[in-house]
């Protein structure tokens, strides 16, 4: 199975919990499935930005970057998170290779539009060439992708385009031809009224969770890149599981770990044929 894991910098701030990680994408791999790891570092850009004094702005969840931000948001991602995680894959047996982008034209990204505001630098996913990332896979090699990418109409030396991770792993998931979806994350999965794990949801069952305010906060952000990761691979495994097992990846595929998201017609099918 070719699996892409999608890893949020909450989760590669800390020696101990990456390591951990590392070891589960390592074991994951040792099973015989590819893998191709997404990652953020929003706390890694807001500290550096911090020190170099660069004030933050967001609007719905989004960093606004100019051009100073963005040039942190590359030092940060494609850098020092970039290469951190990728040494600590190598340590735990992985052959890991970091890519941003730009290494092999893997993605360009288009400007984001926000109605009413302008985000600067902040894109999304445009166009995909897979050629680079396949090699990497076809040698054994596990590529770790900073959300970070030209634009695809920019020039020489211009910023380049900070992408929301969450967001840019569905169309990666389908330009690489991905079977299955992971986001790895510090919760057991989306919880209901109770606090209990719901092992499966629908686009239907989501809106009612956020309608009566038993999905709120953090968890919005998390339903809404699911949903769209499900909406653009509706035949991939897609799922919401966590990060703390030590056998992480292999867990989140069990249907007894995080939770699914599945169209509307395949809960009906499988309702049907149950």
């Amino acid at each position: 199975m070719r699996i892409l894991v999608k890893i949020g910098g909450a989760q590669l701030e800390e020696a101990g919990p990456r390591a951990s990680l590392c070891k589960a994408i390592a074991k994951a791999r040792t099973e015989g499935h590819e893998l191709i790891v997404v990652h953020g570092g929003g706390n890694q850009i807001r500290q550096l930005g911090k020190a170099l004094a660069i004030p933050e702005q967001y609007h719905d969840g989004l960093r606004v970057t100019d051009a100073r931000t963005a040039e942190v948001v590359l030092m940060v991602l494609a850098g020092s998170v970039n290469k951190t995680l990728v040494h600590t894959l190598q340590r735990a047996g992985v052959p890991a290779v970091g890519l941003s982008g730009a290494d092999g034209g893997t993605f360009t990204a288009q400007k984001l539009d926000k109605p009413g505001v302008d985000l600067g630098f902040v894109g999304a996913v445009d166009h995909v060439q897979p050629r680079y990332v396949q090699a990497l896979l076809g040698t054994g090699h596990v590529p770790v992708v900073a959300t970070v990418a030209p634009g695809t109409h920019s020039g020489d030396g211009d910023p380049f385009f900070n992408l929301n991770a969450d967001h840019a792993a569905g169309p990666l998931c389908r330009a690489f031809a991905c079977d299955a979806l992971l986001f790895l994350t510090d919760v057991p999965g989306v919880l209901d009224a109770q606090k209990q794990r719901i092992g499966r949801l629908t686009p239907a069952d989501c809106e009612r969770l956020i309608a009566t305010g038993v999905a709120q906060g953090g968890m919005l952000p998390k339903l809404d890149a699911a949903l769209l990761a499900l909406a653009q691979n509706p035949r991939a495994l897609v799922k919401i599981a966590p990060a703390q097992a030590p056998d992480a990846v292999l867990s989140a595929l069990r249907a007894n770990t995080g939770t699914q998201f599945v169209t509307a017609a395949h809960a009906a099918t499988e309702s049907f044929h149950g």
